[in-house]
């Protein structure tokens, strides 16, 4: 067993708590853990990042413990409150996309993939790379394989899209990590908050298992890198349309099919009778469809007709843009514009809801044209009910032909309806999960829009549009349109503190900064969008970043002369450097911050928000406090604090201010003063979905010797 006290051991828990801030327990474990070094240090040490630096802090503190016992079973018991809970191991459900009915030849391809799955361990990873051109199944082949009865797989199989949901772009590193690991059943507050982090412990929950994953749409090496495991139990198929180099991987091609399975395939969609019936016809549609799955899949309706319809030039070289415009011609005026309309941005996962803005059509009209153009194969219908999304090569059909028979006008005028849309729907979701919250302007003009039946769920309206948004705000950039990318940027920030997606939100947020700089670097739309920025780079521990914004934002408020503002944005700088540990830097911005607090008077924004903004600040001092063990002092702003919270009816702030307190005891080792406020904080937060908090406390209750 590894010496708790031992430099190795010390690091661990560095690295341990260092990446589990993804929420306030964890970013409260850390706080503790500054306070912990620096009792035994005896002065403030920088708060590490990186591994070396974590290395150094961990010597630094096993030179002061190893010749002093009491120490040493103090920090002891200390790390064993701060450690992490392992995820959970059981069995994962199935989260590979639905497999199809009729699936046709691929023999050899099926062989080499259980071939790989089933090679003896010998310490490389077990890799297959499928690749094939756009609708030649290759996406299919992988599934089917997962989807078959095997026992090489006992814990499941998992599945990530690496270019969301076909829509063209890539996904975040960290956004595929998380929903991988979200399938594992690890709960997001368990997860770290930075992307290296976070794939190490990814690696780490997957080491003992077996397992396979499918990573689809992939384009190169360094892409795939973080995903890819050693571990003996894990099978993971890579999909991409052209091999790449650099991964050690099983090639698995996937081309054509011949004339024979291709008839075959068209026989199992229809039926002997109907292949007899159009043998005139049979040997030109095998020619058009190039041996496509998805051509002959979305032709297959073909088969009856006397002819085969004439296709422009340049369109037989591509089956799927082939098939794309065969079915195209057969749409209604409506359903064809809707088809062109909706794919001049890569939209992750659009409703009929979205539809309706971008055509004009009414919900239920356009719920129609969508179901009836997926029916037609031109769509994808998405996991979540409701909502489609484009094959890459039929969106790239879609969008020339708006652009050809729309023209840019009208195009133009669809993606404007398209933007208000998305900027209405993120304000009125936004001001519904955010009522109290001056960060969040209210929406303008009286474009209030869904009435949603709580806060929980109008943040929910805002996670199912996530990606939505994010791609809105490239839109606007790109179509010179500062003012609704600003305006969705500002709606982001329930998303921000609410429900994480940092990784998601960031190129957004940058946008949005970057383009309110260029109208005025120093009003309140650039001071809100900085701090924001700030808050999510925080998040992400790239501190040096998060403090050239915070104080961006400071200096933009106070220009602007937005005092709450002003304050909000020192805060920020003072909660920084919390996670820095540095305590005394701390207390100074909070008190910073109050001084402008006081200034406000009653016209200003945010003042009726005064009395709650005091009380945090009063929670923070005495963090910064504790942190540089002024515990008496500490205990005296914390209660202040508590007093407040209490009487507001905060439950949650009033049970992270009960842990505070409770910690100020346990840094002493006066077990009998913190049990009561731990016992407290245990039972305020019931009900309060707040697991991962509580999973401390009870652990800190342990530690006072009560089960």
């Amino acid at each position: 067993m590894l010496d708790p006290t031992s430099v190795a051991a010390i690091s661990a828990v560095l690295g341990a708590v260092g990446s589990g801030m993804a929420n306030e327990a964890g970013k409260w474990a850390w706080e503790s853990t500054g306070g912990a070094v620096r009792r035994i240090v005896g002065r403030e040490v920088p708060a590490p990042v990186a591994q070396d630096e974590r290395d150094e802090v961990a010597r630094m503190v096993h030179d002061h413990i190893r010749s002093d016992p009491r120490a040493a079973a103090s920090w002891t018991a200390f790390a064993a409150r701060v450690r992490r809970a392992p995820a959970a191991t059981g069995a994962v459900r199935s989260d590979l996309p639905s497999s199809i009915r009729f699936f046709t030849d691929r023999k050899e391809a099926m062989r080499q993939l259980r071939r790989e799955a089933s090679r003896r361990p010998d310490g490389r990873p077990r890799i297959a790379l499928v690749h094939g051109p756009d609708g030649m199944g290759s996406s299919t082949l992988a599934v089917h394989f997962g989807a078959q009865p095997t026992r090489l797989f006992p814990d499941g199989q998992i599945y990530a899209d690496l270019g969301a949901g076909g829509s063209g772009g890539a996904r975040d590193t960290g956004t595929v990590l998380r929903a991988l690991l979200r399938q594992l059943r690890v709960p997001d507050e368990e997860m770290p908050t930075g992307t290296d982090e976070l794939g190490a412990f990814y690696r780490d929950r997957v080491a003992d298992r077996g397992l396979l994953v499918v990573l689809d749409h992939a384009y190169s090496a360094g892409q795939v890198r973080p995903f890819l495991t050693p571990a003996p139990g894990v099978f993971t198929i890579l999909v991409a349309r052209n091999p790449f180099p650099g991964i050690d991987a099983v090639r698995v091609p996937v081309g054509p099919l011949s004339d024979r399975d291709a008839v075959r395939l068209l026989t199992d969609i229809t039926d002997k009778s109907t292949i007899n019936a159009a043998r005139a016809t049979l040997p030109s549609l095998l020619q058009r469809c190039g041996g496509s799955p998805y051509a002959l899949r979305a032709a297959a309706h073909q088969l009856s007709a006397p002819t085969l319809p004439p296709r422009p030039a340049g369109a037989d070289g591509d089956p799927v843009r082939g098939a794309a415009e065969d079915n195209y011609r057969l749409l209604t005026p409506q359903s064809a514009r809707l088809y062109r309309l909706m794919a001049l941005r890569p939209w992750p996962a659009f409703d009929a809801a979205a539809a309706a803005r971008t055509t004009g059509r009414d919900h239920d009209e356009a719920a129609e044209l969508l179901d009836g153009l997926a029916d037609r194969m031109l769509l994808e219908r998405g996991t979540a009910d409701g909502r489609y999304h484009y094959r890459p090569g039929i969106r790239a059909h879609a969008e020339a032909a708006a652009i050809r028979e729309d023209g840019i006008a009208a195009c133009s005028a669809a993606l404007h309806l398209s933007l208000t849309g998305y900027a209405d729907l993120a304000a009125s979701a936004a001001h519904q999960a955010l009522p109290r919250s001056w960060r969040v302007p209210a929406p303008t003009g009286g474009r209030t829009g869904r009435s949603h039946e709580d806060e929980g769920a109008a943040l929910g309206a805002l996670l199912a549009e996530l990606g939505n948004l994010v791609e809105a705000v490239r839109c606007a950039e790109e179509s010179g349109d500062p003012d609704t990318a600003v305006r969705l940027c500002r709606a982001l920030w329930p998303l921000q503190l609410k429900a994480g997606h940092h990784e998601v939100l960031l190129p957004a947020l940058r946008v949005g900064a970057r383009l309110a700089d260029a109208r005025d670097p120093l009003s309140p739309d650039a001071g809100a969008l900085h701090a924001q920025l700030a808050h999510t780079l925080t998040e992400l521990k790239r501190w040096d970043e998060a403090e050239t914004e915070a104080r961006a934002a400071a200096r933009a408020e106070e220009a602007a002369g937005h005092k709450r503002g002003h304050a909000s944005a020192v805060e920020f700088l003072g909660l920084l450097r919390l996670r820095q540990w540095r305590n005394e830097e701390a207390y100074a911005c909070f008190d910073e911050a109050g001084a402008i607090l006081d200034t406000l008077g009653d016209q200003d924004e945010g003042t009726a928000d005064l009395p709650r903004a005091r009380a945090l600040l009063e929670r923070h001092r005495g963090r910064a406090l504790r942190g540089s063990g002024q515990r008496a002092a500490a205990r005296e702003k914390l209660e202040a604090a508590l007093r407040y919270f209490r009487t507001s009816g905060d439950a949650y702030n009033t049970a992270r201010t009960l842990t505070d307190l409770a910690g100020t005891w346990l840094d002493e080792e006066d077990t009998g003063a913190a049990l009561p406020l731990i016992e407290a904080a245990i039972t305020t937060l019931d009900g309060q979905n707040a697991e991962y908090q509580l999973r401390i406390l009870r652990r800190m209750r342990e530690d006072c010797g009560t089960e």
